[in-house]
């Protein structure tokens, strides 16, 4: 069993709110959720409205397949045009 962890920090450059980075937010974690069945949350930076640290964990039977799902992920963050993905860390456990 191989349990990844991708975990990013979002930057989100128009927002002027907690409450519209939370509205962002939960959408993104909500599209990632749903489309690769991984869990996801924010873990860091909670307090601040142009900052986010997320977490997007995976687990499978091996690491190949744990880093394609985790692949795939990073692949979608970078589609949001409300935040930008600023720097990423893949970790395999």
């Amino acid at each position: 069993m191989v349990v990844g962890v991708l975990t990013g920090e979002l930057h989100f450059y128009e927002n002027h709110s907690l409450k519209g980075k939370r509205i962002i937010l939960r959408k993104i974690l909500d599209r990632v959720k749903r489309k690769f069945n991984v869990s996801a949350a924010e873990v860091d930076f909670q307090d601040l409205w142009q900052r986010s640290m997320i977490a997007v964990a995976c687990v499978n039977t091996s690491a190949r397949e744990a880093n394609a799902t985790l692949s795939q992920v990073l692949n979608v963050l970078d589609t949001f045009h409300e935040a930008e993905l600023i720097n990423h860390v893949l970790e395999m456990r």
